[in-house]
């Protein structure tokens, strides 16, 4: 069954970073079957091509562009392309993300500016350098998570980097929303299929029925439940909305941290979590 209209987003512009896999796909496809024009942007040249062809071939619109969300001058370049091409940004997910178990004594200060300067660093360059470009109305939605308020052993680099998103999209709500550009969260749970979670229980495929009997609705999330809520925050019916960190979690922010959550997983022996990797949801 449809939860919304067709093409309520139809003589719009989207630009998806992060936008070549996981659900941040799936909000760039879900964006194009509602009317919208969309950019996927993510540092594998290869897969913004073969990911904007997938829009295309099932009937949208999209372009792909190659740029690396901690180099502004690029994302700069990305952003006067798309308007160019397009005529102007109405959507901007930040859906960039990077991420590695490690705990803080285990990290070097490298590991932890690395993943500072893709999410947060990364989120401030996409959102200042749309801004010249955006349209009245205009919906900008980082992509956030719960450990930007819930804290976790082993995750204190994301913790601090994602708490900093959210202050982030309430600031910039403040300054901008006299502009009538409108800033956001999207703090998605445990989502299924996705490159984090799929790391996670790798390690021990156990590790998904402790995650999953510490979230509330004793699910894990699917890319349409995440596509589906950013499809509400770009639309109309959240024109009143700004400022606010949406959960799509299942409920997993609002539990107590405990043993059967997930937090109380213990990952320093596994060789998998040793070191720094990087990635996009």
């Amino acid at each position: 069954m449809a939860v919304f209209g067709t093409n309520i987003l139809e003589g719009k512009v989207a630009y998806v970073a992060g936008g070549t896999r996981g659900f941040n796909l799936a909000i760039a496809k879900r964006y194009a079957e509602q009317g919208a024009k969309v950019v996927v942007m993510s540092r594998d040249v290869e897969r913004c091509a073969s990911s904007a062809k997938e829009i295309t071939d099932a009937g949208g619109e999209a372009l792909g562009l190659p740029a690396d969300v901690r180099d502004y001058d690029r994302i700069a370049e990305t952003m006067k392309e798309t308007a160019d091409t397009f005529g102007g940004i109405d959507i901007v997910i930040a859906g960039q993300a990077g991420n590695f178990y490690a705990p803080a004594l285990g990290m070097s200060a490298n590991g932890f500016k690395s993943i500072v300067d893709i999410d947060l660093l990364g989120t401030f360059n996409l959102f200042r350098a749309s801004f010249e470009y955006l349209r009245p109305g205009a919906s900008l939605i980082a992509i956030t998570a719960p450990e930007a308020v819930k804290p976790l052993p082993f995750q204190t680099h994301v913790c601090a980097s994602k708490a900093a998103v959210n202050m982030l999209c309430k600031c910039l709500a403040i300054e901008w929303g006299p502009a009538g550009i409108r800033v956001n969260g999207l703090s998605p749970g445990p989502i299924e299929d996705t490159w984090g979670m799929d790391n996670v229980i790798a390690a021990d495929p156990a590790i998904k029925d402790r995650i999953t009997e510490g979230v509330p609705l004793k699910r894990w999330g699917t890319h349409a439940d995440i596509a589906d809520a950013a499809l509400f925050l770009a639309s109309d019916a959240s024109s009143y909305v700004t400022g606010t960190i949406l959960d799509v979690d299942g409920g997993v922010t609002i539990k107590s941290t405990g043993p059967d959550d997930g937090s109380a997983i213990d990952f320093k022996d596994n060789p998998r979590f040793k070191g720094p990797g990087k990635g996009a949801r």
